[in-house]
């Protein structure tokens, strides 16, 4: 089966658009002419070009740098172009499709396939069907759905074409000749491709651009001896916030040289396999109910640090100086009495010299304050963005938070490659200043390696929370014995959490579950009295199994069983709506909901769910919010050539959810289901068209509009096969 409404890449502006403004016989005869066999693949080379010239649009520099079309003339041509309604058919919805209004609809549309978005192995197998005689046995026909695994990568810029970091700092290079970077500014420049457009974001925005020559918008900001420019207006005035979380050289040197002290998580670990073997012992086993749970807990508490704090059912930590007095203390006289015996005797052991200061002098920065002092957050009732894989990086994060996501976490992140330094997977943890609750999420097999992980963060990380993945269906990681995989392992993972518990102090513990392995096989409400026990603050569960992956409905049902257990749940799966949260929230007894999938198809639900209102949001404020997106991703990324790249990619991958999409004014039934397909179907304008297709040729078309042409050697392989079809 083709895909269920991709456009193909000259479909936009030829296919689609002509067929909507012929007659139903010109359609019918166009239809013909798109069979998958006849069309050849040089035919759609030349799309984008024909687009561009059919419809008038202009790649310009816009004054933030990048090359997007032309705001007073092109999009607003774009979103002013009503379409034609000379194909207008009766609206008669199929079961699991989106209801789409009849003059928005397109039929007797046949969809083709490109073949420069199929994997080497699926061109194979068409050519096989192709080129086989009757005579011949009919080949294996091509599976054109599913994965594509495996995707390549593009080649990576060799150091030799790359200039040398001391020389772009106006430093001396140490290695010298020896040096693997070049030190030619002129030859660099020669070689260097056309810049892509000629104002600099970062130049503009902070005043000085720090990849000076080697920027894609270097023109702008470098003078004719090639020296960096810097407007020290601007420089002086906008202080660049700087991502948090980042490595330091220091315990980088130490990680790779396995020499960082991992004394207090080794000892922990110890203690607890220690309790956990004595049981086995004592034949104690068998299924423990909560009260069990919670005398099990009290004994173990004398194994933990003395920072553990088990009160933290629905509160997370935040750093503020308010409300510092314990919630339990100061009721009778007896209980103020011993409080200020405490206190008195914890001020007495700080030196005379250390007390005397000039100015005003709070009183935690002479007591220093008990866990139980510490001010807390409640847990309930907020928008917790989902830990997303590729798609959930730092600019997509910081949209998020823009449009009202109240907790964000990090990229899951494999605890091994952590602990080994790898920038590649540090990278994954940063932090904008923006994400005022921010956790970092955690994949591993051993309680070792999870608890060492665990210390390292809390002691060089500034994170509020740490959460353990045991959701990850892929089986990559759970062939390794982590994500889902310890779902069927209570044990071990009762000990990993209670051993990175004991480490981390005060520091609030997640998990994020899914129902179980296999259907009908729930086992998420035997895991969490004892993750409760192991001292857990909150469990996000996925209403789905690892053998479901993103297939059939979330079970919210048995969500709402998990979250009767009385330990604080958020439920994961299905919501694209303030509707869907308000039923969720009211018929499970969540503590929260966590979104995903919602949120890459529609950030901005996060403004809808806290206004409770359906926003028909236009096509020219969808644009410039992939237009804030790049600004973001070259902040973060870099504006050089492998900035510019990777922010592309990820734009990619981001698009092929964004352009599911159906926009309020489209849709006959509001609002839109995230397991119903939409049919084929036309937007209200052109750029509302363009931005609904579902082929990954249009996906560069629109990164075209915002980061100017493709390199020659670009190469972007979609997630899913069906991106490639027309």
């Amino acid at each position: 089966m083709l895909c269920r409404h991709a456009l193909r890449r000259t479909s936009v502006s030829d296919v689609l658009l002509q067929s909507l403004n012929s007659s139903n016989s010109a359609i019918e005869n166009m239809s013909d002419k798109l069979a998958i066999n006849e069309i050849p693949v040089d035919d759609t080379s030349n799309g984008i070009d024909e687009l561009t010239a059919s419809k008038g649009i202009s790649e310009s520099a816009t004054s933030d740098g990048i090359v997007e079309l032309n705001l007073s003339s092109d999009i607003a041509e774009m979103e002013s172009n009503p379409v034609s309604q000379a194909n207008i058919q009766p609206n008669l919805q199929k079961p699991g499709y989106a209801c789409i209004k009849s003059e928005f609809l397109v039929t007797n549309y046949k969809p083709v396939v490109l073949t420069e978005f199929l994997s080497d192995e699926t061109k194979l197998q068409i050519e096989k069907e192709v080129c086989t005689s009757e005579a011949e046995p009919p080949a294996k026909k091509a599976k054109l759905k599913g994965r594509n695994k495996h995707r390549p990568r593009n080649e990576k810029i060799q150091s030799k074409d790359k200039m040398c970091p001391s020389i772009l700092r106006d430093q001396v290079c140490n290695y010298g000749d020896k040096c693997i970077f070049s030190h030619d500014r002129i030859d660099f420049m020669k070689r260097k491709p056309e810049d892509l457009g000629n104002s600099c974001y970062l130049f503009k925005t902070f005043g000085k651009c720090h990849y000076g020559l080697t920027c894609r918008f270097a023109k702008s900001h470098l003078s004719e001896t090639l020296e960096n420019v810097i407007d020290n207006e601007i420089y002086q005035n906008t202080n660049k916030v700087k991502a948090i979380n980042e490595l330091a050289a220091e315990v980088k040197k130490k990680l790779w040289k396995k020499k960082y002290n991992f004394q207090a998580a080794d000892s922990i670990v110890k203690e607890v396999n220690k309790n956990f073997q004595m049981k086995n012992n004592l034949n104690l086993q068998k299924p423990l109910n909560s009260e069990d749970h919670r005398k099990e807990s009290l004994i173990e508490q004398h194994s933990e640090s003395p920072k553990q704090q088990t009160d933290q059912s629905n509160s997370i930590k935040q750093e503020t100086p308010e409300n510092n007095l314990p919630a339990n203390k100061g009721n009778t006289l007896d209980e103020r009495t011993s409080c200020t015996t405490e206190l008195k005797s914890e001020l007495s052991q700080i030196p005379q010299e250390k007390r005397e200061c000039v100015g005003c002098l709070l009183d935690e920065e002479m007591i220093p304050l008990r866990p139980a002092e510490k001010p807390k957050i409640d847990f309930r009732n907020k928008l917790y963005l989902a830990p997303l894989t590729t798609v959930g990086n730092l600019p997509f994060r910081r949209i998020c938070k823009s449009y009202g996501a109240d907790i964000t976490c990090g990229e899951m992140a494999l605890s091994t490659q952590l602990l080994q330094g790898k920038l590649s997977e540090w990278s994954l943890i940063k932090r904008h200043p923006s994400e005022d609750i921010f956790g970092v999420q955690l994949c591993g097999a051993y309680p070792d390696t999870m608890t060492r992980c665990a210390q390292l963060l809390k002691e060089t990380a500034q994170i509020d929370f740490i959460d353990i993945n045991c959701g990850c269906p892929i089986d990559l990681i759970c062939k390794k014995g982590a994500g889902s995989a310890l779902l069927s392992k209570p044990g071990k993972l009762e000990q990993i959490c209670r051993s990175m518990k004991a480490v981390m102090g005060d520091m609030p513990l997640t998990v994020k579950l899914r129902t179980g392995e296999s259907d009908g096989k729930n086992v998420a409400h035997t895991l969490i009295p004892r993750l409760q026990s192991a001292g857990v603050s909150l469990v996000t569960l996925h209403g789905r199994s690892k053998a479901q992956r993103y297939t059939k409905l979330s079970d919210w049902n048995y969500i709402a069983e998990c979250a009767a257990l009385g330990m604080p749940i958020y439920g994961n799966g299905d919501i694209l709506s303030y509707e869907d949260v308000n039923l969720h929230m009211q018929q499970s007894g969540v503590s929260g909901v966590m979104i995903a999938r919602g949120a890459l198809i529609k950030p901005w639900i996060f403004t809808e769910i806290k206004e409770e209102r359906h926003w028909d949001i236009s096509s020219g404020e969808r644009f410039d919010i992939l237009r804030t997106y790049t600004n973001y991703g070259l902040e973060h990324w870099g504006s050089d050539q492998q900035g510019v790249d990777n922010t592309r990619r990820f734009l990619l991958e981001w698009l092929s959810f964004l352009h599911r999409y159906i926009p309020v004014g489209v849709l006959e039934v509001v609002p839109q289901r995230i397991n119903e397909r939409p049919p084929y179907f036309v937007g209200r304008n052109d750029l509302e068209t363009l931005m609904a297709s579902a082929s990954c040729a249009d996906w560069i078309k629109l990164s075209e509009m915002l980061l100017g042409p493709v390199p020659d050697n670009f190469h972007f392989l979609p997630k899913h096969k069906a991106n490639a079809y027309q």
